[in-house]
């Protein structure tokens, strides 16, 4: 957790943590013993909440009182392994202008070198700060493969999927990512390991410290003592962790190369991940039956489209550079996998093709110039046979993973949305950051014309004209058909334009702008 607080802001959030500390104490023997799930306070709840506990146990004398405990800490207490308590910890790292702090990798960074100094533990997990623990076997079950005997010493890291608990039944905005998570991770396993993708993994911690490249004769001893001095108090661990964080301290380091998380890349994730598995070591990607950890997923449109901007941004980026699976990982991983990552680096360019289709064939409509095969030709068969089985592929997909066919439709529109908006935006930003210019910001020009009105009963003259006349229909058929499904996809768009009149509706200027632009790009397409 990464925050910039005033001195008795970050007085009281320490004392927060203290007290949940305490609070564990006779929290965690209460899930135990009464098998709670999940073990978020905070969720089991607000979960009791709406559907209370069956069993009589949490209704009878057995009921076990939880009190928050707010007596002063004991300076000596420690574990039943004799480790100086509390190992939960709080890191607020120091920033200075002049050193860049690398934003999440920075931080992941500065972590792992205050955890390796505190526990060192063999095993890290990492999940997103607005995540939380929904399946307490989840570590055990990572143990699992860490531990086995045969292959065990080869995984670097688990990776669980990235589930959501406020999801609605048809997701309007398209933010479960079901079929990444449920069809596409499970596809890149088989192919050789599935990539790092920033939350819900558990990682072998010698695989980010030192680039320890794996061989056959490497085999970790699991049960050898720790550096960790037990007998070292709190305080003095604070004070000799303080250098870790530091903002100077990964200066003339192997830190961010060799060490860590890499740098220069929007998704750190995936090009640290992609390193560990170039220097021999393999991941596995575990679906259990109980979700192991559950996150907040984007409540608007904005904040997805957002979102998808910076993903798909890093990995074009990763394309155009030295990490590009098919250079990087070459003679390293395996073909197929390379191949793997190819629909997620090139989710930018994607943009150029749906902008073509969604633009052109409406204009060149609007003209009566035909883009496709007539629709008695027979040559017109494979663009709907291919459409329709790209499609229903989809769909069936979809609905395997527990979605709804509304839910699979409102993915279709924000599918849309995100090439034409998130996707294009990326594919600009990083050409222009590869040209040495400065970041791309999308800014469009004012035109107001005076004869868009009488222009405008021109276009509907033509589009007249074309439905009428049987030799223009039978010609402009499939650019018809495209045009209105482009206008089914985006009906709640045009509400939110032109009916709501609810937090819900678009503000005037985006109604007054979706209104002339499309008015002034039909008029180009007449002349």
């Amino acid at each position: 957790m990464i925050s910039i607080l005033p001195e008795l802001h970050l007085f009281i959030l320490a004392n927060h943590f203290f007290l949940a500390a305490h609070f564990s104490e006779e929290w965690l023997p209460f899930c135990k013993k009464f098998k709670v799930e999940p073990r978020s306070p905070e969720a089991y709840f607000r979960m009791a909440a709406t559907n209370p506990p069956s069993h009589d146990s949490f209704m009878t004398k057995d009921w076990l009182m939880i009190k928050i405990l707010i007596n002063g800490r004991d300076p000596e207490a420690v574990d039943v392994q004799g480790q100086a308590l509390p190992t939960l910890v709080y890191l607020a790292r120091e920033k200075r202008p002049q050193y860049h702090h690398n934003f999440k990798a920075g931080a992941m960074n500065a972590l792992i070198r205050e955890s390796s100094r505190i526990s060192n533990g063999p095993v890290i997990l990492n999940v997103d700060c607005n995540m939380y623990s929904n399946n307490s076997e989840s570590i055990r079950d990572a143990l699992c493969f860490f531990l086995d005997q045969e292959k065990g010493h080869e995984i670097a890291y688990v990776q669980y999927p990235q589930n959501f608990d406020n999801i609605t039944q048809n997701e309007i905005y398209g933010n479960s990512l079901r079929v990444i998570m449920e069809v596409e991770l499970p596809g890149i396993d088989g192919n050789g390991g599935p990539c790092y993708i920033g939350t819900g993994c558990f990682q072998r911690r010698e695989t980010l410290l030192g680039g320890k490249k794996y061989s056959k004769e490497f085999e970790t001893e699991w049960r050898s003592e720790n550096n960790r001095n037990s007998e070292e108090s709190s305080n003095a661990l604070e004070e000799l962790c303080k250098s870790l964080a530091s903002c100077a301290f990964e200066q003339n380091t192997e830190w961010r190369k060799e060490m860590g998380l890499k740098y220069g890349c929007p998704v750190e994730d995936i090009i640290t991940g992609l390193s560990i598995q170039c220097r021999g070591w393999k991941s596995v990607y575990f679906i259990p039956e109980r979700k192991a950890f559950l996150g907040v997923a984007r409540t608007t449109l904005l904040q997805s489209l957002i979102q998808h901007k910076r993903w798909s941004e890093g990995d074009f980026q990763i394309f155009l550079s030295k990490y590009c699976p098919l250079v990087y990982g070459h003679k390293r991983i395996p073909l197929k996998l390379q191949l793997s990552y190819g629909p997620y680096i090139l989710w930018a360019p994607t943009s150029l093709a749906m902008l073509y289709y969604v633009v052109v064939p409406s204009l060149c409509l609007l003209k009566g110039k035909a883009l496709f095969p007539q629709i008695s030709s027979p040559w017109v068969l494979p663009f709907p046979c291919v459409v329709l089985a790209n499609r229903a592929y989809s769909l069936w997909e979809f609905l395997g993973c527990g979605g709804t066919l509304q839910g699979w439709w409102n993915e279709q529109r924000i599918w849309m949305f995100k090439r034409t908006t998130s996707y294009l935006f990326a594919f600009l930003s990083t050409i222009l950051k590869l040209l040495g210019l400065s970041k791309a910001t999308f800014a469009v020009t004012e035109k107001m014309v005076d004869k868009g009105v009488s222009q405008r009963y021109d276009c509907i003259g033509a589009m007249k004209r074309a439905i009428v006349d049987k030799k223009a229909l039978d010609l402009l058929a499939l650019q018809i058909l495209l045009s209105g499904l482009l206008v089914c996809l985006n009906l709640p768009v045009y509400k939110g334009l032109f009916f709501r009149k609810d937090s819900g509706s678009m503000p005037p200027s985006v109604t007054l702008f979706s209104i002339i632009f499309p008015l002034l790009a039909s008029t180009i397409a007449m002349y």
